[in-house]
């Protein structure tokens, strides 16, 4: 009689989890929040590609483009993010191959309270970045469940939202996500 061996699977990691991209932009140097990402995606079983921080447009596009993800994840923790997200928002969006891919930004992404792109978690600045082509924007002060519910919603493989949606994550109750300073 044959012996038949079980093989049991470990961990979290699922064949079908998503491929991301996690990623500071050019003028974050901070990296502990994309360890933290990195982490958090890993242990809910997906692939993970850290580029780093300080990663010039041109380099963030480009590795995009090589690697196909399911989703970008865009942080930033020094304040800038609301500005250097319109600016990289645009540069991959112009890319018919991107174009449709899941993007998020979050963390920190202004530095006053002035409304104006800084400071924090203002509606407008949120609404601002979801119509420049962000799918979620996912500011310091809340909880990482809604970051997790909207990549939860995210099936492997198909690069792109079956119709972006432009809202404000579930359970928001028509306010802005602020998830915390995990982005």
């Amino acid at each position: 009689m044959e012996q038949q061996h079980a093989v049991e699977q470990h961990g979290k990691a699922e064949p079908a989890g998503l491929e991301v991209v996690v990623t500071t932009m050019a003028s974050d140097s901070h990296t502990w929040n994309l360890v933290f990402l990195q982490l958090l995606l890993e242990e809910l079983g997906h692939r993970v590609t850290n580029l780093g921080a300080c990663v010039p447009d041109e380099l963030l596009v480009a590795e995009c483009c090589r690697i196909e993800p399911d989703l970008i994840v865009l942080s930033s923790v020094n304040g800038h993010g609301f500005h250097d997200g319109l600016r990289v928002i645009a540069a991959l969006r112009a890319r018919p191959e991107l174009a449709r891919t899941p993007t998020v930004i979050g963390g920190k992404l202004g530095i006053d309270g002035t409304g104006t792109g800084t400071g924090t978690g203002t509606p407008a600045r949120q609404r601002t970045l979801l119509t420049a082509g962000f799918d979620g924007v996912f500011e310091e002060g809340g909880s990482v469940l809604d970051f997790q519910s909207f990549v939860g919603s995210l099936s492997a493989g198909s690069r792109a939202l079956s119709a972006r949606t432009g809202a404000l994550p579930a359970g928001s109750g028509g306010q802005p996500a602020r998830t915390g300073a995990l982005l």
